[in-house]
């Protein structure tokens, strides 16, 4: 089983590399830009195919090592091949 995991900053947390990167759009010309915030994608192959236990297994590890869970926020979408 593939899952996509995404880990993106909690709303409220300041993201001076998304504030970089909108400042680099700007300077590049891109308009209408209201705002970017940085994230982080992991694609994770399990051999794991009972879709419950993948799916805790998946949790546990945002919780222990992808994502920093006081600041993070994670979701993650099973994907295919």
């Amino acid at each position: 089983m593939k899952a996509r995991v995404t880990v993106t900053l909690k709303n409220g947390v300041l993201d001076p590399q998304g504030k970089a990167i909108e400042g680099a759009l700007s300077s590049l010309d891109f308009s209408g830009i209201n705002e970017v915030r940085q994230g982080k994608v992991f694609d994770v192959d399990l051999e794991n195919t009972n879709k419950n236990e993948a799916e805790k297994q998946l949790e546990t590890m945002c919780e222990k090592l992808l994502a920093n869970t006081v600041i993070e926020d994670y979701s993650f979408e099973w994907i295919n091949s």
